[in-house]
């Protein structure tokens, strides 16, 4: 039996490793130390998965990915369809990630709509596999010990807790499970990390992803160990903590990199940083910054908490897209708009962001969990959620197979930012699924006081119990983001205090309307951005109205993004759309229409200039009847808030078949004109990073 690990704190001693400081008691230790009462709580806690039901335009988005690939790839697609998680033969890598990936994404799908088609596919996928569980207790295909890898079980064991939540009909069966499997886990990894660490002679993790990112198994062990522990606590206990030492062995310990001077500013290849480079992946990253939370609950070590927001601070400033996800094509380099973005670290960040905030409350960080899902999300689907992007950049004139290899990405092909069913490696495809879903389970959270919150500003409903006896049932009504009001409606058995996050980019001048008054008053948030609203028993309605302006973010080498609310704005390019047959990532064609028919790949070419410079001391909003949106609402010209902007065309460079970084010296080549700026998530092409002039005041009221 493996000796129980109790390290040093975080802030122990250091020891200086090639010029970068690094903790001498991480050196092969997993730093934990065990607190027998209790998990460290959230400051936010999360509903059971299902009480949050989708409204407005939201419901309408969650609707069209049901309608669209997400909500049926498990009739068609190879990796889904034919896993072999499910009998199959399919995979796209000896992770076998593709069909957990689904699986966390569909469940919280299906019970958000509350639809029973995609009910009855993830019940259908859940069955077989817990009904197939081997005798050892080991989920999945693989029947030997050397080909299971422990990387693919934590999704699904994900998928398997939200699913327990939302059905008490499955959740003794899910339960048994779990424990059963933690049993041949907990085996596996006394044995020399077996299954987390590859071993001489196999072939199920070459890069190393399942160390990465151990820190997984995390939230479903750590809500298996606090609701339904069995007597078997110390078993789950210690499977984490060894998740964690494995870790830690095979250099891949999170606490060791967000920290400064050892975070990279920038980076290009060849790379000589003193860490392993998969910390530099940019989905590892997105992910990686829930693990020192994964091992705070754990540790009540503070240092752990303050490292988070570290992390966050650190990744803020060096690869934070204009768009809110994280530059890195796969891997970071720096901040130039000619990079790429995937699409699944803006999936993994919208959680990330939203996980963070739970514990540290911090307003910026829910902010940030709606801008990556208000731009970087929908700006790589295609507005009917049949196709995607690999990869996005913050400028885009045109969406192809590019003619030339694309040198300044680290690891894309030429189709990377393609709209299509796989344009690069199938994650993206079988990943996107999950962040609307746990976008919308993570809207509405319990506070430390007893409350519930409004937190992610998406209309919703939620009907709960508070304290076992008072009745709640809440309903919020808005269009924000394109519209600023909200409108509730709470009906209680009993007072209650509620909470309204107010947005960190809202002016003072923001009101509240009611309750039990027809006058507007100021907002008046705390610290953390959240007005405080005292519901009394019976019927209460309120609005909330939010104030801003259009706010200019300036960059490097005089370039400068435009925001209005949590909308980051590009410029209105009309195109012409192009339907082809689906490639894969290899390159062959895949399916044909009469396959799938609404399964296409999407060309997308300019027929409006691109090329232009802004004077963003000159732009105004101009805000259409906000009351009903239009289905699909990211779409181009869709949304009914734009920006007029001073602009002027420019001579623009292109490199590798792409619209080149803004260019150093604007040679202007047109004359001024008022631009159309439109929320960059509906348009799927797009300009956002702009050079700066100065320019003759213009009339922007055409």
């Amino acid at each position: 039996m493996a000796a129980s690990i109790i390290g040093k704190a975080f802030t122990a001693s250091l020891l200086i490793v090639s010029g970068f400081a690094l903790p001498q008691d991480l050196k092969g230790s997993s730093g934990l130390k065990r607190d027998t009462s209790s998990l460290v709580q959230p400051i936010h806690q999360s509903f059971p998965l299902g009480t949050i039901k989708p409204r407005g335009w939201f419901k309408d988005q969650l609707q069209l990915e049901s309608y669209g690939l997400a909500g049926n790839m498990f009739d068609f697609y190879r990796f889904v369809h034919d896993s072999s998680w499910i009998g199959g033969s399919s995979e796209y890598s000896a992770l076998r990630e593709s069909a957990p990936y689904w699986f966390n994404g569909l469940v919280p799908l299906a019970f958000g709509l509350d639809d029973p088609r995609l009910k009855g596919q993830v019940y259908s996928f859940m069955d077989y596999v817990l009904d197939h569980q081997q005798a050892d207790g080991w989920l999945g295909p693989e029947i030997t010990v050397e080909s299971r890898g422990l990387w693919g079980r934590c999704y699904f064991l994900l998928g398997l807790m939200q699913y327990a939540q939302a059905d008490p009909s499955q959740t003794d069966r899910i339960v048994d499970s779990m424990h059963r499997y933690i049993h041949i886990a907990n085996s596996m990894l006394k044995n020399n990390f077996t299954g987390l660490i590859q071993q001489e002679g196999q072939d199920i993790d070459n890069d190393g992803f399942g160390p990465m990112r151990a820190h997984e198994m995390h939230i479903p062990l750590q809500w298996l160990y606090e609701n339904h522990p069995r007597n078997n606590s110390q078993l789950i206990w210690e499977t984490m903590e060894l998740m964690i030492e494995g870790s830690v062995k095979a250099s891949s310990d999170w606490r060791t990199f967000w920290v400064k001077g050892v975070y990279p500013e920038v980076t290009y290849t060849p790379r000589n940083e003193p860490y392993k480079g998969l910390f530099n992946h940019g989905v590892n990253m997105a992910e990686g910054l829930r693990y020192p939370l994964a091992i705070y609950r754990m540790t009540h070590d503070e240092a752990l908490k303050t490292q988070t927001r570290t992390a966050v601070d650190l990744l803020s400033q060096y690869h934070k897209s204009l768009a809110g996800t994280i530059i890195a094509d796969e891997f970071v380099t720096d901040l130039n708009p000619i990079r790429g973005a995937e699409l699944c670290t803006a999936a993994e960040l919208a959680f990330s962001m939203a996980y963070i905030y739970q514990y540290l409350g911090d307003n910026d960080l829910a902010d940030w969990t709606e801008e990556v899902a208000f731009n970087a999300l929908p700006g790589s689907i295609f507005p009917d959620w049949w196709s995607h992007q690999y990869v996005q950049q913050e400028n885009q004139p045109w969406s192809r197979n590019l003619s030339v290899y694309p040198d300044m990405w680290a690891n894309v092909g030429t189709h990377g930012n393609v709209f299509g069913l796989e344009p690069n490696y199938p994650c993206c495809t079988v990943n996107h699924p999950q962040a609307y879903p746990k976008f919308l389970a993570n809207s509405f959270t319990l506070t430390e006081d007893g409350g519930i919150a409004h937190v992610l500003l998406i209309p919703g409903s939620v009907t709960t119990s508070l304290g076992g006896r008072n009745l709640v049932s809440i309903q919020a009504d808005t269009n924000y983001p394109f519209g600023m009001n909200l409108k509730y409606s709470i009906t209680s058995a009993s007072d209650f205090t509620f909470y309204v996050r107010i947005p960190g980019w809202a002016d003072k001048s923001s009101t509240i309307t009611g309750p039990g008054s027809t006058s507007s008053n100021p907002i008046s948030p705390s610290d953390q951005g959240l007005q405080k609203i005292q519901v009394s028993r019976g019927l209460s309605n309120f609005n909330i109205n939010l104030e801003t302006e259009p706010r200019v973010v300036t960059r490097a080498n005089n370039t400068a993004a435009i925001y209005y609310g949590p909308l980051l704005y590009s410029l209105y390019i009309d195109a012409k759309v192009t339907e082809i047959t689906p490639v894969s990532y290899t390159g062959e064609a895949l399916y044909s229409n009469s396959t799938s028919p609404h399964t296409h790949d999407h060309i997308i070419e300019p027929q409006s200039k691109w090329n232009i410079a802004i004077d963003p001391s000159q732009v105004k909003a101009v805000v259409a009847d906000v009351s009903t949106l239009s289905n699909p609402i990211w779409d181009l010209g869709a949304p009914p808030v734009e920006l007029r902007i001073a602009a002027v065309e420019i001579d623009w460079p292109l490199e590798f078949d792409t619209a080149a970084d803004p260019p150093l010296e604007t040679k202007v080549v047109g004359k001024p004109f008022v631009a159309r700026l439109v929320p960059f998530g509906s348009a799927k092409i797009h300009m956002a990073h702009f050079p700066v002039v100065n320019l003759a005041k213009m009339d922007l009221s055409s």
